[in-house]
Order: structure tokens, then C-alpha cells, then sequence
């Protein structure tokens, strides 16, 4: 095991407290590591306390020398931040020393004021991305990625993306086994890496009512099933007239459709994140070949599996 590794999380005036979440892995990794792997530390331009965007405050440290810090973290608000000149020379005086920088979600477009993404791979909030590019063309602006690593410059996408970005640090600093263990002891559903997609089709299919959520729960953890009409109205406990009925007025389109776009995400998963034969993650997903699964996703991504592959890259989550 490495020494205590110090963890520096930057927090702007009018900051979500979500950004606070980023700190969680890091502790869960002490836990489990047999002793202290990472020293945390809350920092800001003036110290002291330090106003959420919901009013409560934190205390901090006062920005100083960053040159004893292994990894800084920047954390803004819900809206397009506006850093300081001193901050940007900070941070850019921390590139110079630091193993790694991360911008967590809006943090993005501070590391790129500090001249920081110039060149390189970033992602932010999809919602933000025009503004993003707008502002930043010389940046390779990729929000098909929860997080991205580029050297030793990450970035993530949302708020919650960051702490999947934590724990993908936690394993290039100690390994698989203890990112898992920190995923697990988070709760989390599964430990995204770098390359899943922003959106999920269960938040683009959001049921209101707990009836049809839990079939989407069901359908989602049961893909490789066959999944038809019949089974899942029998989950709901209604008529299969009934339940297509109810489906479609709370998710806007057929359970068939929302079983595909289910299919398919997690392929596209398979795809990126592994090296499985195309045949197999079919399988996984629940298609009966690799045609229809081709099928499949040329009517969901426009794109063929082989093409998201090559698109992926290495395994890595660089």
C-alpha cells in the first residue's frame, strides 16, 4: 500500500453540496484498506466558511502552497461558475505539482479558464455542453462519458458522476479489488466506469406510479429473461391489456420498446467495458443473436456493435 495519499476538494462560494459526495470514496477506502490511504482536506480561496448554494456553510482551509497534495478536486454550484484570476493561478500553479486535477461536473469549466483542457479529453453536464464547447473549442468535449481521464486531468459529467470518478481513482491508486469493496460499501447499483453513457433509460422511462417502476426494476435486472408483455404484466399484477395500457400512458412508449432501449444500454456497456465476443454480451442482453442485437441498435444508437467498440477504445478508463 502506498503512503496516505492528501486529497484536496476545492469548493466555489454558492457550491452544491453534492460536490461534498466526492469525498466518500476516499473515506470508504480507509476504511477498508487497513489504515489511512487518503487524507482529505476542504479548501477555498478565503478559508473559513464557505456558503452553499442552499445557504448552510462548511468550513474550509485556506487556499495556500498545493504542492503536498497528491490530487485536487474542484466543485462549483448549478450554475456556470466564475473563478477567480487567483483561483485559476492556483490551480494552475497545481498542475505543475500535483499527480492529478479533476473538475467535478461545472468544475470543468474552471479547469478550462485556468487554460487547463486546452488539447485534452473533458466531459461536463450535457445540459451545459453547447455553452462548453462555445467557450472552450480547443477542448475535445466528449458528454457521452460520465468521466474522463486524460493524463492526469479528470473531469466528470453530473454531480453523482464524481463519485464514480472518486472510486475510478481509487482503483488506479489501489487496484480493482478495493474499488469494488468502496462500491459496495457505498450502496452503489454498480460501479460505472469512465465510458457509461450520461443518460439512462430508466430515467428516460421514469414510471410515476410504483407499479410500473417496479417492473422496470424487474425488467432491468432480468434482461437476459425473454421479458414479453405477458411476463411483465404478470409482475404488475395486471391484464396484459391493461398493463400495456398503463405502461405506455406513464413511460410514452410500449413495453417493448422500453425492454430494447434497456437491451441495448447494457450491451453498449458490454461493448465498451469489456472484451466479451459480441455474441455473448447478446446473450447477456437478452437478444436471441447477434443480428437481431445489430437490429436492435441501429434503431436505438444509429450505430452498428462493432462501431461502438472500435469507438471505445482501450479498456481503460483514460
Amino acid at each position: 500500500m502506498a503512503g496516505v495519499r492528501r486529497i484536496g476538494l476545492v469548493i466555489c462560494p454558492d457550491f452544491d453540496f453534492m460536490g461534498l459526495a466526492v469525498t466518500s470514496p476516499f473515506a470508504v477506502a480507509n476504511k477498508y484498506a487497513g489504515g489511512s490511504a487518503y487524507d482529505v482536506h476542504l479548501l477555498s480561496e478565503t478559508g473559513g466558511l464557505v456558503r452553499s448554494g442552499l445557504g448552510p456553510a462548511v468550513g474550509t482551509e485556506r487556499l495556500g502552497d498545493l504542492s503536498s497534495f497528491d490530487t485536487i478536486l474542484v466543485a462549483a454550484g448549478i450554475g456556470v461558475p466564475e473563478p477567480s484570476q487567483d483561483l485559476l493561478a492556483h490551480l494552475q500553479e497545481a498542475s505543475r505539482s500535483a499527480r492529478r486535477l479533476a473538475g467535478l461536473c461545472l468544475g470543468a469549466f474552471i479547469l478550462a479558464d485556468a487554460g487547463l483542457l486546452s488539447g485534452r479529453r473533458a466531459t461536463t453536464h450535457w445540459h451545459y455542453a453547447p455553452q462548453f464547447r462555445a467557450r472552450y473549442p480547443d477542448c475535445n468535449l466528449d458528454i457521452n462519458k460520465i468521466y474522463v481521464a486524460d493524463g492526469n486531468i479528470w473531469t466528470s459529467a453530473g454531480m453523482s458522476a464524481g463519485i464514480d470518478l472518486a472510486v475510478g481513482m481509487v482503483e488506479r491508486d489501489h487496484g480493482r479489488e478495493l474499488a469494488q469493496t468502496v462500491a459496495r460499501g457505498l450502496v452503489m447499483e454498480r460501479r460505472r466506469a469512465g465510458g457509461q453513457a450520461q443518460h439512462s433509460a430508466l430515467l428516460d422511462f421514469d414510471a410515476s406510479t410504483d407499479r410500473i417502476q417496479s417492473v422496470l426494476a424487474y425488467a432491468r435486472q432480468h434482461l437476459r429473461l425473454p421479458l414479453t408483455t405477458e411476463d411483465l404484466a404478470a409482475i404488475a399484477c395486471l391484464s396484459p391489456r391493461q398493463f400495456t395500457r398503463a405502461f405506455r400512458a406513464e413511460t410514452g412508449v410500449s413495453p417493448a420498446k422500453a425492454v430494447e432501449a434497456m437491451r441495448v444500454e447494457a450491451a453498449k456497456h458490454m461493448l465498451e467495458q469489456s472484451r466479451l465476443p459480441i455474441e455473448e454480451i447478446a446473450a447477456a442482453a437478452g437478444f436471441a443473436n447477434r443480428e437481431r442485437m445489430r437490429r436492435a441498435f441501429l434503431r436505438v444508437q444509429g450505430e452498428v456493435p462493432r462501431t461502438i467498440r472500435r469507438a471505445a477504445g482501450p479498456l481503460a478508463i483514460v
